[in-house]
């Protein structure tokens, strides 16, 4: 006889199938919620970046603007208007060629291509103790709609011209004319340092309390706290900024004498060195 022992599995109820259903499907719901945060934070960081690659390009395009404007202007024929401006003892660098004191003084303007980029009745010539010479003001205003660069009122670009200081790097009699000596020398090359800061004052405010970020000066070394410098001070206030630094030589020929050639006269030989 055989011995057959039957087991007894224990039933399944209906309700306990429909729990376990319900709880993966709040698992997967629960992950396809995860999935999708992690693509919208992945896209929100990738439209963060492209929005950042797009604000620097617009700036560096407005701050470079202005450099270009510069050079062309004095770079260009000298019987233009804008060349007079430029170099006239009331533009940014006939100021300190034609003006003895005026080595720590800071010239200011507001680009404005649209107009006249360069306005002599609007510009600001500031001395190293912050006192303001001119009668005009060259401060770039985010209220103002001719201050910025295009219709669009989004970016402005302020100009700061300074002379380059004395520095134990730069050769000796670089500025001189070759061929002359330092008792004779009829034409000098003055370097001068240009900052053209562009902003996007629709993003921040330019003021932090009572100061304002564009009449901070752009002369690094002429402070301790760098808030007090125009850049550092739009990064303390979270204003897109960008800042291009160019030095700029500018030789005066106003006072040139005409060498003699070599064996005539008595005047002036023009030699170059021997080495």
């Amino acid at each position: 006889m055989s011995n057959i022992q039957q087991y007894q599995y224990p039933k399944v109820s209906p309700s306990s199938q429909q729990g376990a259903v319900l709880i993966v499907v709040l698992l997967f719901l629960i992950l396809i919620i995860l999935a999708g945060t992690i693509a919208v934070k992945q896209s929100t960081t990738d439209l963060r970046l492209a929005t950042s690659d797009q604000i620097n390009t617009l700036l560096l395009q407005s701050a470079d603007n202005a450099n270009q404007s510069i050079e062309q202007s004095v770079n260009g024929s000298n019987d233009d208007e804008i060349y007079d401006d430029m170099l006239s003892i009331t533009g940014p660098f006939g100021h300190f060629i034609l003006d003895p004191n005026s080595s720590e003084h800071e010239y200011v303007f507001c680009f404005r291509p649209r107009d006249r980029f360069f306005n002599i009745n609007r510009t600001s010539i500031v001395t190293s103790g912050g006192t303001i010479l001119s009668s005009g003001t060259g401060y770039c205003d985010p209220e103002e709609p001719d201050d910025y660069v295009s219709s669009r009122n989004a970016s402005m670009t302020q100009v700061n011209i300074s002379l380059t200081p004395p520095s134990a790097e730069t050769e000796a009699f670089s500025s001189y004319t070759i061929g002359q000596d330092s008792g004779s020398v009829s034409s000098q090359a003055y370097m001068f340092e240009i900052n053209n800061t562009a902003v996007l004052p629709a993003y921040a405010d330019t003021t932090i309390g009572s100061k304002n970020c564009f009449e901070q000066t752009s002369r690094v070394d002429t402070v301790t706290d760098s808030e007090d410098t125009i850049g550092g001070c739009m990064a303390a206030a979270g204003v897109p900024s960008a800042v291009i630094y160019e030095q700029a030589n500018v030789e005066n020929l106003s006072q040139r004498t005409n060498c003699v050639e070599f064996g005539q006269g008595t005047g002036l030989l023009c030699t170059l060195p021997s080495n």
